[in-house]
């Protein structure tokens, strides 16, 4: 299980500029059953994605994809955890049964 912590970084003021691409970004992520959830950080820090996949070098590349990272918009910052236990709502689609 990954975290993703999309940073808002130099390129920040053209967020507007790339926002339909990354959409249709997070989108794919999602169609693929790589992203389970996204969101915004507090304070208009950036955004933030809970990711599944088979390794840390898959994830990264398809983060590399992101037409927010590839303009400067965002800094990814990838925490790789070991889920172990979590409301029932959330195990299946964790991957925790039932």
């Amino acid at each position: 299980m990954f975290i993703v912590l999309l940073k808002f970084a130099d390129q920040r003021s053209r967020a507007a500029e790339w926002m339909q691409a990354h959409k249709a970004w997070l989108q794919k992520g999602f169609d693929d059953g790589v992203f389970l959830a996204s969101g915004s950080l507090a304070e208009r820090q950036g955004g933030c994605i809970l990711a599944q996949g088979p390794d840390l070098p898959t994830l990264q590349q398809r983060l590399a994809d992101d037409p927010f990272v590839k303009h400067a918009v965002v800094h990814a910052e990838v925490i790789e955890a070991t889920i172990t236990n979590a409301h029932a709502a959330l195990a299946g689609p964790l991957g925790m049964g039932a």
